[in-house]
């Protein structure tokens, strides 16, 4: 699937300063129209209302997860395709595989920068 820096992104996080930080670091890569939602719940929502080229998406938030938030887009048929990267500050080896076995495109560990970002956005679109 090709990189299209003109489709919709959405960025989920509960940290509304990583929200921003994830937000300026894919308008620096040329992305221009990028959502924010604040936990996996808001995210389902806007997802079903809008046609999101990528998501990326925090582990830990509450009340649904990062994590459970990838589970159900990867039932959904509707959502099941869409590219989805996960992002969390814990490295532990469990999460990883839990998320690589649930269907993440990528996996992505806090902090990292927009060459990184850009590097698992690159991954997530071919593979």
């Amino acid at each position: 699937m090709p990189l299209d820096f003109n489709m919709p992104v959405l960025v989920v996080d509960d940290y509304s300063t990583m929200l921003r930080i994830i937000r300026n670091f894919l308008a620096q890569l040329g992305f221009a129209d990028v959502d924010g939602a604040d936990d996996g719940s808001a995210a389902l929502q806007m997802m079903h209302e809008k046609n999101y080229g990528l998501v990326i998406s925090d582990w830990n938030m509450a009340p649904m997860t990062g994590y459970e938030l990838l589970r159900e887009v990867r039932a959904d048929g509707g959502l099941s395709r869409t590219p989805f990267i996960m992002v969390t500050a814990d490295g532990s080896r469990e999460h990883e595989a839990q998320a690589k076995q649930a269907g993440v495109s990528d996996y992505m560990l806090k902090p990292f920068n927009a060459v990184t970002l850009r590097s698992k956005i690159e991954t997530a679109f071919n593979g």
